[in-house]
């Protein structure tokens, strides 16, 4: 059974409702999360804003595009130097 997806701002939010005063499983209950989900949400983005985890999913977003780029480029300099091998 797949669960649901939140938003990188919900599970701020989710994350400053236990910093409030509320216990963690009272919060999970509340939002129908399991404490593991809680505490790797808490673990990755720990005292984050919002607006700081919304940079932080851009720039994962940039670093893996670049990094295809970077894969693409180098696949291409390997068939030029097969190709330039092979005719020497």
């Amino acid at each position: 059974m797949k669960g649901k997806r939140h938003p990188t701002e919900e599970r701020i939010r989710i994350l400053r409702k236990a910093d409030t005063g509320k216990t963690a499983p009272e919060v999970c209950r509340e939002h129908g999360i399991s404490e593991q989900t809680f505490y790797r949400w808490k673990k990755e983005f720990g005292m984050m804003g919002a607006g700081q985890a919304k940079r932080l999913k851009e720039l994962e977003r940039e670093n893996g595009r670049l990094k295809k780029i970077v894969a693409d480029q180098v696949l291409g300099m390997e068939i030029l130097q097969e190709a330039l091998e092979k005719k020497l």
